[in-house]
């Protein structure tokens, strides 16, 4: 029996996946760990602890409870958070911390300096996206700027995947997806780094060789099989981010698809068949030559549920505080009995790419419950995500299929509150395990064990989440914009001293 492995790992968790030919699971494996926060606005991960150490883990955890031998494994394809920034030295060693995607906000005065200096239209037309706190671009001038020390033994700068591929093979690589998001040093018209717009910034033969995801960067070398137990020579993927992964996984395929991902942070893609320019949303490659996404993604959403958990049920176990806070919430309300939240805990990324927005309970009174705050926190994420929906129909461009995934699916008030108020029906499909089930289906892809239409069949559609409409939320939709541009001026003179 042939069997590929899937791996992706995650704001806070990772996964893994061993798959046979038909598409079965037939063992997985998981490993959490900590997001670092080492001061408001910064989100960091260490790559050798929670990026590789977490592979390790997975890799052998999985290979112990399947009995697959790994000989029997004949493609590897990896998935991660990102865009990241890590930088390493020549001998591919980090030199400090991954700093995360558009979670991490620390480059905020390099955006308006590069925006100001490029000028937002020329960027728009080499990059195809306004610089924000998701590019990876500015991110590497704050590393100039702020850590001379360490940018002076900076050989290269790679992205969660990039070293998670070197670690395999050696390899220094990316998919051109994950670089459309190093603007302003993408070029997505040539598919190709530039220094066209600036070279202040780290030049070409300090980057990864781009590929596409689903084409083989390299083999398993005898080191990387020593500590992962797989075998040596077993082909790897260039891999991708990890919503891209969990696209694939449910099927996002057409144009008009659009994957809805419930996780540490909604994001979203839709493919589309010609580029989508507007400074409002991502654009990238796709996975595959010749096609196009449309991204979107706010900067926190499964994050709030876990930080609501740890400090508003700190008396509840951790296997039972989800279950117990989702029956509270449904005895709430709709509207959570007059609440509105503004779930900007990390400022947000779209719409609004607004660094400096905060998060805000609104309409409190001494009647409210536990399960009040709860249900008004998924329902402000639900507006969250509306604002999204409503932009790729303000572009041309509405959903024609939704396809929801994640972990987030199986809380039924956030995902029947996220079609009620943005107004889409939702498919979810039977297997939701997300990315590392779509980085095993891309591994079977590389090697000629699968094409992409028999995802359909890997993953056959489970339900169809209706939308309905309630009066509350079209009130609370309009009402959600309004309390954002009504305090951001004071959302903005706010700080810790």
């Amino acid at each position: 029996m042939a069997y590929t492995l899937g791996i992706d790992i995650g704001t806070f968790e990772s996964k893994g996946v061993l798959v046979d030919g038909e598409g079965k699971i037939v063992a997985t494996a998981a490993r959490p760990h900590e997001m670092l926060v080492p001061q408001p606005g910064w989100a960091e991960h260490r790559a050798d602890e929670d990026w590789w150490g977490d592979f390790v883990f997975i890799t052998r955890e999985l290979l112990g409870t399947s009995n697959v031998s790994s000989n029997d494994i004949k493609a590897i394809a990896t998935s991660a958070i990102g865009p990241c920034m890590l930088p390493v030295d020549p001998d591919g060693q980090p030199l400090m911390n991954g700093v995360l995607y558009g979670v991490d906000t620390r480059s905020e005065r390099e955006i308006a300096e590069l925006t100001n200096q490029i000028g937002e239209n020329r960027i728009m037309k080499v990059c195809g996206n306004a610089l924000t706190s998701q590019s990876v671009g500015p991110k590497i001038l704050w590393l100039q700027r702020n850590r001379p020390e360490i940018w002076a033994q900076t050989a290269r700068i790679l992205t969660s995947t990039s070293y998670l591929t070197f670690k395999l093979t050696g390899e220094y690589v990316i998919d051109h997806y994950t670089a459309a998001n190093f603007s302003p040093i993408y070029d997505v018209n040539q598919l190709n780094w530039t220094d066209e717009l600036t070279a202040e910034i780290a030049g070409p033969n300090m980057l990864p060789r781009l590929m596409w995801s689903t084409e083989i960067a390299g083999h398993v070398t005898p080191e990387a099989a020593v500590e992962t137990g797989l075998a040596v020579g077993t082909p790897v993927t260039c891999g991708t981010i990890d919503a891209a992964a969990e696209a694939v996984s449910v099927g996002t395929q057409a144009a008009g698809d659009m994957m809805m991902m419930y996780g540490s942070t909604i994001f979203i893609i839709q493919v589309t068949d010609s580029p989508v320019r507007d400074p409002r949303l991502w654009y990238a490659p796709w996975l595959f030559p010749g096609s196009h996404a449309s991204m979107a993604g706010l900067a926190t959403s499964g994050t709030l549920t876990h930080w609501f958990r740890d400090h508003f049920a700190k008396e509840l176990t951790r296997e039972n505080a989800f279950p117990i806070l989702a029956k509270e919430a449904a005895a709430s309300a709709l509207g959570s009995n007059g609440l509105l939240f503004l779930p900007y805990f990390s400022g947000e990324r779209t719409p609004i790419h607004d660094p400096k927005a905060k998060g805000t309970f609104f309409g409190l009174d001494l009647t409210h419950t536990r399960g009040d705050l709860y249900r008004a926190v998924l329902e402000g994420i639900a507006n969250g995500t509306a604002h999204v929906v409503e932009t790729y129909r303000d572009v041309g461009h509405p959903p024609v299929r939704v396809l929801a995934v994640g972990g987030g699916t199986k809380n039924e008030i956030w995902l029947q509150a996220t079609s009620d108020i943005a107004q889409v029906p939702q498919v979810v499909c039977e297997k939701t395990i997300g990315a590392s089930f779509g980085d095993a289906f891309l591994a079977a892809c590389a090697v000629g064990m699968a094409r992409s239409k028999d995802i359909d069949r890997w993953n056959p559609i489970d339900r169809l989440v209706q939308p309905q409409k309630h009066a509350v939320y079209e009130r609370q939709y309009l009402l959600f914009k309004d309390l954002y541009q009504s305090t951001r001026h004071i959302a903005s003179a706010l700080g810790r001293a």
